[in-house]
Formats: structure tokens, C-alpha cells, sequence
């Protein structure tokens, strides 16, 4: 398995626009190649017998029917508004 050098973690970090501190990048190495190690020992199980996945746990639809419900009248709507006309919010003109 190749090693994960200083040079690839600064060549990461310049591709993620990235300034790292001598320490960081050691501290990255080593935990980048951890990592790798670790993804190493899951490649070698044997998936076979394993159904694909999308979730570990059962999942199900939590969604609500759509339902049409009563909403504001014009008058509620605009009840609040600091000018109204004809049913409408009336605001500043913008365009000259």
C-alpha cells in the first residue's frame, strides 16, 4: 500500500486552496494514512453474502399526505400592510 508522503498532503492542500503548517501536514500524513490503512482492512472482507444497503435501518416514508387547507383571506393577508390597494400590497416604484 503506497505511503502517503508530505508531498501529497501539500499537493492536496494546494488543490483544496489550503495553508498548512509544517506540523498540520505531518499530523495529516499520518492520519490520511490511517485512514488508507483502515479502508485496506474493510477491502479484504468478504461482502458476498451481504445484501446492498442504502440505510442500516429500516426506513419508511414520514411524509403527510398533501391536504388542501383554508388559507388568508385578502383581508387577513393584507391587514398588516402599511399600504394596500384593490386586494394588492401597494410598495414604492423602483424603475424610473
Amino acid at each position: 500500500m503506497p505511503e502517503i508522503t508530505t508531498e501529497t498532503v501539500q499537493k492536496i492542500a494546494r488543490l483544496a486552496n489550503l495553508k498548512l503548517t509544517a506540523d498540520e501536514v505531518g499530523l495529516f500524513s499520518r492520519q490520511l494514512e490511517q485512514i488508507l490503512e483502515y479502508i485496506h482492512k474493510l477491502n479484504q472482507l468478504d461482502t458476498a453474502a451481504v445484501p446492498p444497503t442504502t440505510h442500516a435501518l429500516p426506513m419508511q416514508n414520514v411524509w403527510r399526505d398533501d391536504e388542501t387547507k383554508a388559507g388568508l383571506t385578502p383581508e387577513a393577508a393584507l391587514a398588516g400592510a402599511p399600504d394596500a390597494q384593490e386586494q394588492c400590497f401597494r410598495v414604492p416604484r423602483i424603475i424610473e
